[in-house]
């Protein structure tokens, strides 16, 4: 997204109505940041080859969009032409600098 963008006019989203002040516009949609994560993981897929998978979650912030990624992940291991083992886990981190 460059900073030029100007987004999309949040009249075209469901937005819940404890945010409907707050939110001005939306920069991304969900259903984008879905296709992007589905992507990555075909990427992740196809990157690692038949290795085995670490998947690591900084937890707090990072759990929905890791679960997301990892059941994009798990459906292409099962379906895909070989499959690999995947290991999860999570880390917490205290502060940032």
């Amino acid at each position: 997204i460059t900073d030029e963008e100007s987004g999309y006019n949040k009249n075209l989203f469901c937005i819940p109505k404890h945010y409907e002040e707050d939110v001005e516009r939306v920069f991304i949609p969900h259903g984008l940041i879905l296709d992007r994560t589905e992507r990555l993981a075909r990427d992740i897929m196809h990157d690692m080859g038949s290795h085995h998978i670490v998947a690591l979650c900084v937890l707090k912030g990072g759990y929905k969009f890791f679960a997301d990624l990892l059941d994009h992940i798990k459906v292409l291991n099962q379906n895909g032409d070989k499959s690999v083992p995947i290991t999860v886990d999570f880390v917490r981190i205290k502060g940032y600098c």
